[in-house]
């Protein structure tokens, strides 16, 4: 049985409230599974940091959904290059707005993971 991808209910002072349960930090969500992601801004971002996302592979995950900071920035171009080669799409936009849409996201059934760095 397919377990349920995690709703977030909130986010900011430092961490996100996933399906009720407050985590501190950043998150990254894979196979619909919240595990601590120790990125704390966008420059730490690095294809290893991703290592989950492509394990897992164009199969499972469609894109990412990325979540940069307080502010929508590119992330680095090794991220980027990695995420291509692997056949995975990348969304990017600030954190705020990259938690309110996973949510949404998920309500379509969509492969994504989310990558959402703590504000």
């Amino acid at each position: 049985m397919a377990r349920a991808a995690p709703s977030i209910d909130g986010y900011g002072q430092g961490g996100f409230r996933l399906s009720g349960a407050w985590r501190e930090g950043s998150v990254l969500i894979v196979d619909d599974e919240a595990r601590d992601w120790p990125v704390r801004a966008l420059d730490e971002v690095t294809p290893e940091s991703l290592a989950a996302v492509l394990d897992a592979g164009a199969r499972t995950v469609e894109f990412v959904l990325m979540g940069v900071g307080p502010a929508n920035a590119r992330p680095p171009k090794a991220v980027l290059e990695a995420l291509q080669r692997a056949g995975i799409g990348l969304e990017f936009m600030d954190t705020p707005a990259a938690a309110r849409l996973y949510n949404v996201l998920t309500a379509e059934g969509r492969r994504l993971a989310c990558a959402l760095i703590a504000v």
